[in-house]
């Protein structure tokens, strides 16, 4: 592993932070961060995704909860700026495959490109995703959702957003995070 632990302590403390989320507020929605996680994985899973975007829609918003969060880079209550580059660093460190940490990274700048691009999408957002937004940069310019569209993952990232946005649901059971953990260990296994 990049950071001196093993596979299995890497996936313990990660999975760790996890459970931890199970009350956090997720960023004014009605759902705590987990519920919101998982959420997002099981969609991916339903659409047929592979381990590495299933367990990076788990995984998008780990940049919020990682590390401590500081003053300078907090959006009011809405979590942490820069959240997606925060996460996919931190999932590098602990030795996750590259295509994984990128997809994480790009979930921000997919929201931006699709307020961009595609009529009604940005009034499809929550009222938080919409807030958010401004502190993310806003809708892309057209300069800027053109290359994002020449990026290698751009269709995946799209439908890692899209995840993203439809995993709200109040009131939604959470599953054993069990099958996770376990493609978490085999991907960092297979880095390794």
């Amino acid at each position: 592993m990049a950071n001196g632990m093993s596979a299995e302590q890497a996936v313990s403390q990660l999975f760790a932070l996890c459970q931890q989320q199970a009350e956090a507020d997720y960023i004014g929605e009605a759902i705590s961060q987990l519920e919101h996680m998982a959420q997002a994985a099981e969609l991916a899973e339903r659409e047929g995704a592979d381990d590495e975007l299933v367990l990076a829609a788990f995984l998008h918003d780990v940049g919020h909860f990682c590390q401590t969060l500081q003053d300078h880079n907090r959006m009011a209550e809405k979590g942490r700026q820069g959240h997606e580059q925060v996460g996919a660093h931190w999932l590098r460190s602990l030795g996750f495959p590259q295509r994984l940490c990128d997809l994480v990274a790009s979930h921000v700048d997919a929201k931006r490109y699709l307020c961009a691009r595609e009529p009604g999408y940005f009034e499809a957002l929550s009222p938080a995703s919409r807030q958010t937004l401004v502190w993310q940069g806003g809708p892309m310019s057209l300069e800027q959702a053109v290359a994002f569209e020449r990026e290698p993952l751009f269709a995946d990232a799209l439908r890692l957003r899209r995840w993203d946005e439809a995993a709200k649901v109040v009131g939604k059971p959470l599953p054993d995070l069990a099958k996770w953990q376990s493609t978490a260990a085999r991907l960092l296994t297979a880095v390794s």
